[in-house]
């Protein structure tokens, strides 16, 4: 073989060893991937949780993985930048782990929920203060109009103001009203279950009592693990999450 070849094939082997390294001890920062159900568990989780290993990878952060509750500690999510609710269901913190993620939060650290975890853990009220909503209803699989009403935030900056999508349709209740929403759902462009009307978000992010909250109700469809624009706007929640950048004013 050529030396210079040879040279080359190992300096591109070198580079390609250190940057896996530098994911695998933490890169930019280090994701917990938490999709623990005890509810209704959707099919597409596994899909999810693949994909963000592959975006971590892609953008030099570490992703961790796990449905075990008990990681919830002070100790273990020190560890930690970020915690992605990838899609949860129904009560899954005992008294414990629910003050360990308060503390999490409140240590100002990030959280990014995705489709079902807002139809999570409906007996625990700061919970819902922190996600931003309580999942209601959902008609059937359906392609509507999702309005992009901020395009000033990193998960919403490459979309168009008008995004044409297909997806499981989430409506809310118990909304706190301190959300900053980044996507509305346009009720006129398709059938609802009960209706929201004119106001019916589908993304936001919130600053909360210390540390970061995105959430998006997409994500329900296998399809969507594998749609650039759907990933562009979870990477763009999930760095915000982990870094709190947003541009100045």
């Amino acid at each position: 073989m050529n030396t210079g070849k040879s040279i080359a094939l190992v300096a591109i082997l070198f580079l390609a060893i250190s940057l896996n390294s530098l994911a695998q001890q933490g890169g930019q920062f280090r994701v917990l991937v938490f999709s623990k159900t005890a509810g209704f568990r959707h099919q597409s989780i596994p899909n999810g949780v693949m994909a963000i290993k592959k975006m971590g990878e892609k953008h030099v952060f570490s992703v961790y993985t796990t449905e075990d509750a008990s990681q919830f500690t002070d100790e273990n999510l020190a560890k930690y930048d970020v915690v992605v609710l990838m899609s949860t269901t129904g009560t899954i913190f005992n008294e414990a782990q629910k003050a360990a993620f308060q503390k999490f939060v409140q240590s100002g650290k990030g959280v990014v929920g995705i489709h079902s975890a807002t139809d999570t853990e409906y007996d625990w009220p700061w919970y819902n203060r922190m996600i931003g909503a309580y999942f209601l209803a959902h008609p059937r699989q359906q392609t509507l109009r999702l309005e992009v009403v901020n395009r000033e935030h990193p998960a919403t900056w490459h979309l168009p103001v008008n995004w044409l999508w297909t997806d499981e349709l989430y409506e809310f209740k118990s909304l706190n009203s301190d959300i900053k929403v980044l996507i509305q759902a346009d009720e006129s462009t398709y059938e609802p279950a009960k209706a929201m009307g004119a106001f019916h978000p589908m993304a936001w992010y919130h600053d909360f009592e210390g540390g970061r909250v995105f959430y998006t109700a997409l994500g329900h469809v296998d399809a969507v693990w594998e749609d650039a624009d759907f990933l562009k706007h979870l990477y763009g929640g999930i760095w915000y999450a982990a870094k709190g950048k947003l541009p100045k004013k």
